[in-house]
């Protein structure tokens, strides 16, 4: 009796071990089929299911996605987007129904549900007038004056008498996007807030920006931090997260400047160097946020291209004083219209593993702007046709910056014609394959031009209005957004992800994977090509053969 009391002990211990082991490690139970197949494609399918495929045994042939469950990597932070002046106002030519159906459509569970979100710090160049601050009078070095009334005092409808609500701006749009998440299950909002610049009269130049002209050899600048304001620009930062905190809004992460190198003074922005923004951080915005009891606040360096990273992580990671505060790195992509720089992630990765790189910015930038000079292709660069068009966005019609451009120090090379769809989604799976934590978009809604933008600035949203018709357009970019969104949350876990293709180009089939606490494995493909592509996914011991449509997104969830 005794034997037979130990004997079952033991077992019932072998199977709780093995209970435990399979919750922990992801370890993958006897599959039988998939549990979901999304697909959003060229062909007109926006997030729509497929029939399910059965697991079999034995060794795949030919094109193979293996995912390995027990191979875990990153932490997701989440996939987003940007509220911006701009946005708000062109969602404030909508009557309150319409404009809180778009709003639905992007943070609710039945929509988007988007999770991670950025925001701007005072004027960028995606607000309507722009040119302002929360403190413009000039040596308020106590910042008496300081007020975010700019963030809600709406728009004056006699100048714009298409208007249907002129209360309507930046912090009501993100009032309301809370009020969404607010009343569902799933709440979780993170906003990263970015400064284009401080106060003007904090800079060298004592201006928002000096653009390049003939007088000044075509340098502008965006100047930079006077040393006797570098600490009150500290507390103009931490003013800001009171403030908006006391309007019921946590502001989740911050990076110091929106791109520090400049944009040769375009539009609002500020310089730093990697080692006066090391200095900033490790001397005054660090402490500051900490005396402030806003420690919790997700401090993210540099904020521009990917190319450029590991300057400022050799820098500012490498710091032993400065590291405590920062939580991570923010990038963009406009280095490139096919590049992703996964080399420079995984050197970053290797090197600072302890820390998160998030993408906070990437749209189809110089829509449909005329050719400055300088220019080769002048007819290409200018793009058109782009409203209520989804061929657009599926195929080979959008241009960069810098398509070929003469201009020195371009790799005209690195900016090609591209197709936005295939922009998008491959940098977010080869980002989520390759450590980064996060994507944000940038304005989540334009107008049918790609603005308003100050500066002339235009570029696309995923959704975009026609503020006179009123007509709603959901480009395919938010459908693949969306269906990137709804697959993967906060908290979920990137999984290693390998490809084998058979004959196929290496662009031709993109794949990365995530896990939830739920062991609902959901696996992220790109076909860049104009023919259905067959592979295997192989999970363990098993594997199931797929079909992805031609020029598609597909999301593959499987229970483990």
């Amino acid at each position: 009796m005794k034997y037979l009391k130990s004997l079952i002990l033991t077992i019932l211990g072998i199977f709780i071990l093995n209970a435990c082991n399979k919750n922990n490690d992801h370890e993958v139970v006897e599959l039988e089929s998939t549990l979901e197949i999304l697909s959003t494609s060229e062909s007109g399918a926006k997030i729509s299911p497929q029939e399910n495929v059965e697991f079999v045994g034995g060794k795949p042939q030919g094109n193979i996605i293996k995912v390995d469950p027990a191979k875990i990597k990153q932490t997701i932070d989440g996939i987003g987007t940007s509220f911006t002046e701009s946005s708000a106002f062109v969602l404030a030519h909508l009557k309150e129904s319409e404009r809180r159906k778009v709003m639905e459509n992007i943070f609710s569970e039945k929509g988007a549900n988007f999770t991670l979100t950025r925001t701007h710090i005072g004027a960028c160049d995606f607000c309507v007038d722009g040119r302002y601050s929360y403190v413009d009078k000039a040596g308020d070095t106590e910042l008496k004056s300081f007020s975010i009334n700019p963030d809600k005092e709406g728009f004056d409808k006699s100048k714009y008498p298409n208007l249907e609500n002129t209360k309507y701006d930046l912090l009501p749009m993100i009032k309301e996007a809370m009020e969404i998440k607010g009343i569902q299950n799933d709440d979780e909002l993170r906003i990263i807030a970015s400064a284009w610049t401080a106060p003007s009269w904090m800079k060298d130049i004592e201006d928002w920006y000096i653009k390049g002209a003939p007088e000044n050899n075509y340098q502008g600048t965006g100047g930079s931090l006077k040393p006797e304001y570098v600490g009150v620009y500290a507390d103009y930062i931490s003013k800001y997260i009171d403030a908006y905190k006391n309007e019921g809004v946590d502001i989740w992460g911050l990076t110091p400047v929106n791109e520090p190198h400049g944009n040769n003074g375009q539009w609002e922005s500020m310089h730093f160097s990697p080692e006066s923004q090391n200095e900033f951080i490790k001397s005054h915005l660090g402490p500051t946020l900490e005396s402030n009891n806003q420690a919790d606040v997700n401090l993210l360096i540099y904020d521009q291209n990917r190319d450029g990273i590991e300057e400022w992580t050799d820098v500012i990671f490498g710091d032993p004083e400065t590291a405590p505060f920062v939580y991570g790195v923010a990038v963009h992509w406009y280095e490139s219209t096919f590049k992703v720089y996964e080399d420079v992630f995984n050197r970053v990765n290797n090197k600072f593993p302890q820390y998160k790189i998030i993408h906070t910015e990437g749209c189809i930038d110089d829509l449909g702007k005329p050719a400055p000079q300088g220019i080769t292709d002048p007819e290409k660069y200018q793009e058109k046709d782009w409203f209520k068009n989804d061929a657009f966005w599926w195929n080979h019609n959008a241009t960069d910056w810098a398509y070929t451009a003469t201009w020195p120090g371009v790799k005209i090379e690195d900016h090609p014609i591209y197709t936005p769809v295939h922009r998008y989604a491959r940098n977010i799976i080869v980002s989520l394959n390759n450590w980064v934590t996060g994507w944000v978009d940038w304005n989540i809604v334009l107008d049918k031009n790609g603005g308003p933008n100050h500066v002339g600035n235009f570029c696309g949203a995923p959704i975009m209005i026609d503020t006179e018709t009123k007509e709603v357009y959901y480009t395919p970019i938010f459908d693949v957004l969306a269906q990137f969104s709804k697959t993967i949350r906060p908290g979920d876990k990137a999984l290693q992800t390998d490809k084998t293709l058979s004959g196929l180009d290496s662009d031709a089939l993109h794949a990365c994977s995530t896990i939830n606490e739920n062991n609902i494995l959901s696996v992220q493909l790109l076909n860049t090509t104009k023919e259905p592509i067959e592979y295997n996914l192989q999970i363990g011991e098993k594997f199931a053969k797929v079909m992805i449509e031609a020029n598609s997104v597909q999301t593959v969830r499987v229970q483990l």
